[in-house]
């Protein structure tokens, strides 16, 4: 990560992705392994996670999710839906950004840290009528394929 903050060059290539996920109203904890890949696309990167998830005694599963990351008119980066709606917003001049994200009646908000660049962490809180949960994503090996 250079002098001026977050780029989108820096999160190009591979990275290892490990989230711890703790269900706080179910009592469920699990876990996701696998990787995270950011490509150049059109406007930016695609990101794009693949690997097992093992949701408490339930049998692992193969998972995948495709985000788009571009970068933001306002400065940082803007992270939106593989459909192209908004998602959330990375100030560039922070080392532990956050943000918000209402999808009524579910407030999704995540705390990235990038303290230790380039291990970096998205911790995500989602609280609503039917959800409470923490979903905590480690990143590291950057470029490692």
């Amino acid at each position: 990560m250079g002098g001026h903050g977050l780029s989108l060059a820096d999160f190009t290539g591979a990275w290892r992705l490990e989230r711890r996920i703790v269900d706080l109203r179910g009592g469920v904890e699990g876990r996701f392994e696998g990787r995270a890949l950011f490509t150049p696309g059109a406007d930016g990167l695609v990101y794009e996670e693949s690997g097992q998830l093992c949701l408490g005694a339930a049998q692992p599963v193969e998972a995948t999710r495709r985000l788009l990351w571009r970068t933001c008119p306002r400065g940082g980066i803007a992270v939106f839906f593989a459909d192209g709606q908004a998602f959330h917003r990375i100030a560039a001049d922070r080392l532990m950004p956050g943000d918000t994200h209402v999808c009524a009646p579910d407030i999704y908000h995540v705390d990235y840290d990038f303290r230790a660049w380039p291990v970096w962490s998205a911790t995500w809180r989602v609280v609503g009528p039917r959800k409470d949960y923490r979903l905590i994503s480690r990143y590291s090996g950057a470029g490692t394929g």
